[in-house]
């Protein structure tokens, strides 16, 4: 099978490049272009010009590049040169099946182009405004309406959760299917070698952005002064705010601002942990938390996606970030209570997310729509 990827920010994953945006959506997707060259399929990956040359290869995946991010004049970027190389590079890597990944103008874009050409696409949901019918994380009219075509015109729509399911069925009118998010995670062997007895962190991973609000987690770090606080991630688009958080840290003794970092040095940090702690405000099913269990982390969070958490009993679920606290301590006092979580973390991933249980879904998935 030949497969497309569209992915504009997805270079950073494919090359470990902490200086470039790498967020849960690129690690995903960069996953899965891997796992699907393994397999032995022809697998195109199309991203931004970030200075490569086209039909480079990394690990089996050729990379076809976009125009640059930047490049063209503003408001009529978005057609040329935006458009048009996506265009170039659609044809170009001339796929049997299109796959994207997050709520985007890009959605519809790809998804007219497959139905003028006659070739098979896949949309997969990011996160849980995708599948709300009012797009509050899109403002423009102009991305919404691409978006939506994109979505009601897929040969197939992949969820995370049953919620999401039921969020597309009634706003969309659209069927979806709910897979496991893969996760590559950590070997037997090394999960056996992590010295558990020190760890004693509460890491935080993920965008320093509102939505995800990093800020709670400083007040929970001055509640809790005698505990240790990581925080892995840096600003994306929001950079002012990011900005802001980086410097109430540095006012926070107990509280360590890693920055963006490499999937070697966040293996280090998440081997010191012992709780990984989201405030989010929203999530779909975070790949942050598919890695904590992977290393038998448990998961605090102001999410719970189909509660997940409580009825696995791999995490807490709190209603309000003035409850965190007393929870995060309650688990950090009671050793015995952390290492039942953290056993049920890791056998739950073992069973729902690791990579080749999960990957296969996808790969019948996608095979069975090109076949109809």
């Amino acid at each position: 099978m030949k497969l497309g990827v569209v992915a504009n920010f997805a270079y950073g994953a494919m090359t470990s490049d902490p200086s470039l945006h790498v967020g849960g959506v690129e690690r995903q997707v960069t996953m899965l272009c891997r796992w699907f060259a393994s397999r032995g399929h022809d697998v195109s990956l199309i991203t931004w010009d970030e200075g490569y040359k086209d039909n480079t290869i990394i690990d089996g995946v050729k990379l076809i590049k976009l125009c640059k991010k930047d490049e063209g004049l503003p408001g009529l970027r978005f057609f040329h040169p935006r458009w048009t190389s996506l265009l170039s590079a659609l044809r170009h890597v001339n796929a049997d099946v299109y796959y994207q990944n997050c709520a985007e103008y890009v959605t519809g874009q790809v998804a007219l182009w497959c139905k003028i050409n006659n070739k098979k696409f896949i949309y997969s949901v990011a996160s849980e405004p995708d599948c709300d019918p009012d797009l509050p994380a899109m403002h423009k009219l102009r991305d919404r309406e691409l978006y939506k075509y994109g979505l009601t015109r897929s040969d197939e729509v992949i969820v995370q959760n049953k919620k999401q399911q039921q969020m597309i069925k009634y706003g969309f009118k659209r069927k979806s299917k709910v897979l496991n998010m893969p996760c590559k995670g950590v070997s037997d062997i090394e999960y056996t070698a992590i010295d558990k007895i020190k760890r004693k962190s509460v890491i935080w991973v993920g965008r320093i952005a509102k939505v995800k609000r990093p800020d709670r987690l400083l007040k929970i770090a001055e509640v809790l002064m005698d505990r240790d606080f990581i925080v892995a991630g840096g600003a994306d688009k929001e950079e002012k705010y990011a900005q802001e958080i980086f410097r109430e840290a540095k006012k926070t003794t107990n509280v360590k601002m890693m920055g963006s970092v490499s999937h070697e040095v966040l293996d280090t940090l998440y081997k010191k942990s012992c709780i990984l702690c989201c405030t989010s405000e929203y999530e779909g099913l975070p790949n942050t938390f598919l890695e904590a269990w992977s290393y038998g982390i448990p998961v605090i969070s102001t999410v719970d996606p189909d509660n997940i958490l409580t009825i696995n009993r791999i995490g807490v679920y709190c209603e309000s970030i003035e409850e965190m606290p007393k929870k995060i301590e309650a688990l950090l006092s009671d050793k015995e209570a952390l290492g039942k979580l953290s056993g049920r973390a890791r056998e739950y991933y073992i069973k729902q997310h690791s990579l080749n249980g999960a990957m296969e879904k996808f790969e019948d998935l996608f095979i069975d729509t090109l076949r109809r």
